[in-house]
């Protein structure tokens, strides 16, 4: 029988490095197209398959959360629609948590051992909050990945790379539109712009309030979660400034805007309507929360696909796709106090359940 050739033997014949048979073996973009052209020759004149040696070096993608708390449940939903996808097409999902600084240079970025390119991880799902200098790193290892475009900071749609979009800049502008189409003029939004999401929400916002002739009222809490919603609705009334509606920019920050009103003497809707975003927490909310809901597991389904896409075609250009939100309407929102009820116009939503 005629004895396989190896790797070696391949390295030799093109005259390249076994470094340079692996990273070709393994798909990575990072070689240069005469250097992998020529390896591709000599695989096939040694009878070499590297498709099949790329399989057999394993089928592993990684599911990458950077700085954000594990127990995020919008980012839980997305590693679910990653995961689904992945397992139908044959791949193995692996999930790491991961935090850096955004001011580090690419080259000095230290990444995770399954993530260097001697490992056994084939593509990236980066999820969290990402920054520009992350994705530098993975392109100049020539590491396959996709990015949800929501959360990173920088570039946004112009980097050059995959990216999934959750479509929340125009689902905050239907949910501030609803609150104006029940009568509402003296609408405040709750955000931080630290994180690219609330900014996003707040461009949403002020793009609904410009476009009805009226300013944006935005309260700015550097924090996240319940505190930023009750720190932030505790700050409005403090000022003592016309409120009749506030619009929250998570669900999570919207149960903060609840306790902040409830502990004030002021019921929701009576006194002053809350809205949220993303859909999270909306039904564990008394009265039930109007909210925009977002659809986290496509974001992980089409995230895991582009990732796939790049192991197997490398110079692809680069791809992006834009989830549609839903407004859903439920208890919270109603006509300010003393208002006529307005015709119900706009949007198309979903009825609360």
């Amino acid at each position: 029988m005629r004895k396989k050739s190896t790797f070696n033997e391949l390295a030799k014949l093109a005259q390249v490095s076994q470094a340079t048979v692996s990273r070709v073996a393994a798909g990575r973009s990072s070689v240069d197209p005469a250097i992998k052209e020529r390896v591709q020759r000599a695989a096939a004149e040694l009878g070499i398959d590297l498709e099949r040696k790329r399989d057999e070096a394993g089928r592993l993608i990684a599911f990458v959360l950077a700085n954000r708390e594990v127990l995020h449940s919008f980012h839980s939903h997305v590693l679910v629609g990653a995961q689904s996808f992945a397992a139908e097409h044959g791949w193995e999902l692996v999930f790491l948590v991961h935090r850096y600084p955004a001011n580090v240079s690419a080259k000095e970025l230290h990444l995770p051992q399954l993530l260097n390119r001697r490992t056994p991880a084939r593509g990236v799902i980066l999820a969290g909050v990402n920054s520009v200098n992350l994705l530098d790193a993975l392109r100049d290892r020539g590491v396959p990945f996709a990015v949800l475009g929501n959360n990173l900071l920088g570039q946004g749609e112009s980097a050059p790379c995959d990216l999934v979009w959750s479509n929340d800049i125009q689902g905050a502008c239907d949910q501030t539109r609803h609150l104006l189409s029940l009568g509402h003029r003296d609408i405040w939004f709750i955000g931080n712009s630290r994180f690219p999401w609330f900014k996003r929400c707040g461009q949403g916002y002020g793009r609904a309030m410009t476009e009805a002739g009226l300013n944006p009222h935005v309260c700015e809490i550097h924090s996240d979660g319940h505190e930023l919603g009750y720190l932030g609705a505790k700050s409005i009334l403090a000022r003592r400034e016309p409120v009749t509606a506030i619009f929250a920019g998570s669900d999570e920050a919207a149960g903060g805007v609840y306790l902040a009103l409830r502990e004030a003497g002021l019921a929701v809707p009576r006194d002053i309507s809350v809205v949220g975003f993303n859909d999270s927490a909306s039904t564990m909310l008394y009265p039930a929360l109007t909210s925009v809901r977002e659809f986290p597991e496509k974001l992980g389904w089409h995230l895991a696909e582009f990732t796939l896409n790049r192991i197997k075609h490398p110079n692809l250009p680069p791809q992006q796709l834009t989830i549609p939100t839903q407004l859903v309407i439920r208890d919270s929102g109603a006509p300010p106090a003393g208002a006529a009820k307005p015709q119900t116009e706009g949007t198309p939503a979903l009825a609360g359940t």
